[in-house]
C-alpha cells in the first residue's frame, strides 16, 4: 500500500507539473469558468428580464384609451417605445426588432366600455425572442384586465356598490401563487445555478479528454505509466485528483457567489449540495475517458466530447421539463450526468426534501464510472503500447 501511495504522488507531482507547464490547462478551466461566471452573473443581475420595449397603436385617442397607455408604462417591464395610430408603423418596428410586442387599442374601445360590450384588445409579440415576447405579453395582458377591472369598479360604486360588493362581482375567485424557494420569480436561480455547474462539467469532462489523449498524441504514456509503476488504476487515480481538486475549488468558489453573494436560497444542505457537485465533477471526468477511450483521435474525441456535453444542457431538463419530452427522450437524458445533478440540485436548494430523494439520483452518477471501468483495458492497452494514431 505504501507504493502504491509513493506511486500515486509521483503521478500526481507530474501532473501538476504538467499543468503549470502549459498554461492551457489553467487558461481552458480557471480562466473559462471564471469568465463564464462573471458573464451570467452580470447579464442576470436583475434576475428577470424588464423594461421590454413595446408599442401601442390607439386608435381609439380618448382618456381611457391614454390612461390605459399610462399603466401600462408604469408597469417595471414595459417600456413603451412608440405610440401611434398606424399599425403599418407598428409591425414595421416590430419587424427592425424594435419592439417584442404591439398592443392595440380598438377604435370605440371607450364607448364599448361605457356599454359593458367588452370590447376587444389585441396583442401581436414576436417570438424571435422568446423571453422578451413572453414578458411583454404577460404584462400587456395584466394591464388590459386591471384597467378593465378598474373602470367596471368606478361605474359600480357610482350604482351605490360597496367595495366588497364590487370584488365579489369583479373576481369572484381570488388565486392566490407562491413559487416554492423562489418568491421574487428570480431567474438566475433557476437557470445560472444550473448552467455555471454545468459549464464546470464541460470544462472536467474535455480536459480530462485532452490530459490523457496528449499522453497518447505526444507518445508520453509509456513514462506515465513508469512513474505510475505500471498501474493503469495509480495512473489515472494520481493524473485525475489534481483536476477533481481545482474543478471541485472552482465549484466552492461558485457557490459562495451564489448562495452567499447573490443570497440565493438553499433549504436543505449545503454539504449534500457540495457532495452531489463531487460526484457530478467525477461522472463527467469519467464520461471522459470512456469517450478517448473509444475514440481513435484526441480530436474526435474532443469533438464528441463537446457535443455530449452540450447536450446536457438540453437533456438536463432545467430549460425545458423533463416530463414534457417524449419517452424516448426522457430516457435518453439520464445518459447525462447533468440531470442527475439538477435532481439533487432541486432536492435540495428549491424542495428541502430529505437525502432519501437524491439518493437514485447521487447512485445515477457512481455508476458512470461503470463505463469507465469496461474501457480501462483497451485504454490501458493503447497507453502502453502506443498504438492510437497521432493524426
Amino acid at each position: 500500500m505504501r507504493t502504491i501511495f509513493l506511486n500515486i504522488w509521483n503521478v500526481l507531482l507530474r501532473e501538476l507539473r504538467r499543468m503549470v507547464s502549459r498554461p492551457l490547462y489553467l487558461a481552458a478551466s480557471v480562466g473559462a469558468f471564471l469568465v463564464s461566471m462573471f458573464f451570467f452573473m452580470t447579464l442576470m443581475q436583475k434576475g428577470a428580464a424588464e423594461l421590454m420595449p413595446v408599442a401601442v397603436v390607439d386608435l381609439d385617442q380618448t382618456s381611457i384609451s391614454r390612461r390605459l397607455i399610462h399603466e401600462m408604462q408604469a408597469t417595471p417591464s414595459v417600456d413603451i417605445q412608440l405610440i401611434t395610430s398606424s399599425y403599418q408603423e407598428a409591425r414595421e418596428a416590430m419587424q427592425r426588432g424594435e419592439v417584442y410586442g404591439i398592443f392595440v387599442v380598438p377604435a370605440d374601445f371607450y364607448r364599448h366600455l361605457a356599454s359593458f360590450k367588452r370590447p376587444r384588445v389585441d396583442f401581436y409579440i414576436t417570438n424571435a425572442y422568446t423571453v422578451g415576447g413572453n414578458t411583454a405579453y404577460k404584462q400587456m395582458l395584466t394591464v388590459a384586465n386591471l384597467v378593465s377591472g378598474a373602470f367596471q369598479r368606478e361605474v359600480l360604486r357610482k350604482k351605490g356598490m360597496t367595495d366588497e360588493m364590487i370584488m365579489r362581482r369583479i373576481q369572484p375567485i381570488t388565486v392566490e401563487g407562491h413559487m416554492i424557494a423562489n418568491p421574487w420569480g428570480n431567474y438566475m436561480i433557476y437557470l445560472v445555478s444550473i448552467v455555471l455547474p454545468g459549464i464546470l462539467g464541460v470544462i472536467a469532462l474535455i480536459l480530462t479528454i485532452f490530459a490523457v489523449g496528449y499522453e497518447l498524441k505526444s507518445r508520453s504514456s509509456k513514462e506515465w505509466l513508469a512513474v505510475a509503476g505500471g498501474n493503469y488504476t495509480v495512473a489515472m487515480i494520481g493524473k485525475l485528483i489534481p483536476y477533481t481538486v481545482l474543478y471541485l475549488t472552482l465549484g466552492v468558489v461558485c457557490y459562495m457567489m451564489l448562495f452567499t453573494v447573490a443570497g440565493f436560497p438553499v433549504l436543505g444542505s449545503h454539504w449534500r449540495l457540495l457532495f452531489g457537485l463531487l460526484l457530478f465533477i467525477m461522472a463527467m471526468e469519467m464520461m471522459g475517458i470512456v469517450l478517448i477511450g473509444c475514440m481513435p483521435r484526441l480530436r474526435d474525441a474532443l469533438s464528441v466530447g463537446a457535443l455530449y456535453s452540450m447536450l446536457g444542457f438540453s437533456l438536463s431538463g432545467f430549460t425545458y421539463p423533463s416530463m414534457g419530452m417524449m419517452p424516448f427522450v426522457q430516457a435518453l437524458s439520464n445518459i447525462e450526468p447533468l440531470r442527475h445533478y439538477y435532481i439533487i440540485y432541486v432536492n435540495e436548494a428549491l424542495m428541502g426534501a430529505p437525502f432519501s430523494n437524491s439518493i437514485p439520483a447521487a447512485l445515477a452518477l457512481v455508476a458512470f464510472s461503470i463505463p469507465a471501468l469496461c474501457v480501462a483495458p483497451r485504454l490501458h492497452h493503447a497507453l502502453k503500447y502506443q498504438n492510437y494514431p497521432i493524426n
